[in-house]
């Protein structure tokens, strides 16, 4: 099949460091290579691939170079114009168009987007399917228009939980992000400490993952970013528990560099307070045979086999009841979870079936 796969432009693929859209992206494209797609991948510049590259801008939003992308904005008398930094929105624009122009040729079979909701507008403007997978993006009522107005669309969601969003949307599957099971090899061989990974935001629930961990009288690993407007919380909520040598925060990893940590830790805590549509950090965890615990909310329940491969947890005493259980939880059923469900060739079988689907006459 013919396939025009329209990835994020914030980071080149594969990402070096964070980047779930792009490394979800990244792994789909190379997966169906293998299985003898022809894929053509619209990406920023720097980017990594089997597949055909198209790369639509030089560099990727993240990575631009800093002279450039923070140069002031300020009139040049001498040319007229106004100088300053690139602007993201053109180039996205760019970056769809250069897509949607070549599969108004007919050249592909399918364009599938993870472009959050910007690719959508090019829907009624070619004749072949486009494909969207949401990533989370109607969690933000701000998009419910446009997904609204181009409900009709094929949506593929990333868990059942993510569909309760917007469930009026056009959801021709269910297919859960995959990972390429040769980056996480498991380890039975476990520490004493307990993990979170993911964003250091409220809704992600850093500070309860530290209330558990205390409670529990176990050592705390934060990995993640704080982003600028979060900087708040961290420094109300997380920072005041760095000084005592119970938590350590060690900042935002690249993926192999929190390999390690995936692997020894006893669990992974996931006790946020939102419906998160997926949880790659949850299936990499398995993947490296370590058990989760996380809170009945969004996808987490579904990617959990409960008391094999972790446990659901409805408050924070129960949170600390099952750290307790731990020592009942095999790593190679954690990793077998992940093999039979959420491998990167999994989810690019679970496409396949999608894209023969919307091409079906």
């Amino acid at each position: 099949m013919r396939i025009a796969m329209l990835a994020p432009i914030n980071w080149p693929l594969p990402p070096a460091g964070y980047g779930p859209w792009e490394l979800v992206a990244s792994n789909l494209t190379e997966a169906l290579v293998a299985l003898g797609h022809e894929v053509t991948l619209f990406a920023a510049g720097g980017t990594r691939t089997a597949a055909t590259l198209v790369a639509t801008t030089p560099h990727a939003l993240a990575t631009w170079p800093e002279a450039e992308r923070t140069r002031r904005r300020e009139f040049d008398p001498g040319s007229g114009l106004l100088e300053g930094p690139p602007d993201a929105r053109v180039l996205e624009q760019l970056h769809i168009a250069m897509c949607m122009e070549r599969a108004a040729t007919g050249e592909f079979d399918v364009v599938h987007s993870h472009l959050h909701v910007h690719a959508l507008v090019f829907g009624r403007l070619v004749d072949c399917p486009i494909v969207t997978t949401l990533h989370g993006s109607a969690w933000n009522r701000a998009t419910h228009p446009i997904l609204r107005a181009y409900r009709h669309m094929p949506f593929v969601s990333l868990s059942d939980a993510e569909r309760r969003f917007l469930p009026e949307l056009n959801y021709v599957a269910t297919v859960p992000n995959g990972i390429r099971l040769d980056s996480f090899p498991m380890s039975a061989l476990k520490e004493d400490f307990l993990l979170f990974a993911g964003r250091l935001a409220p809704e992600k629930g850093p500070d309860t993952a530290i209330e558990v961990a205390r409670r529990a009288g176990r050592r705390l690993v934060l990995a993640g970013m704080v982003e600028p407007q979060h900087q708040g919380f961290f420094d109300e909520r997380i920072k005041p528990h760095l000084d005592d040598g119970r938590v350590d925060f060690v900042g935002l990893l690249s993926q192999p560099e929190l390999v390690p940590y995936l692997r020894k830790a006893a669990a992974v805590v996931f006790l946020g307070r939102w419906h998160e549509p997926f949880g790659l950090s949850a299936v990499e965890a398995q993947a490296c045979g370590t058990p989760l615990i996380a809170s009945r909310r969004g996808a987490l329940p579904e990617i959990i086999v409960e008391g094999r491969t972790g446990f659901v947890v409805d408050s924070v005493d129960e949170a600390v009841e099952a750290v307790k259980q731990l020592h009942a939880i095999r790593p190679d059923a954690c990793r077998a979870n992940v093999e039979t469900r959420f491998s990167d060739a999994a989810m690019a079988r679970g496409y396949e079936d999608v894209y023969a689907g919307v091409t079906a006459p």
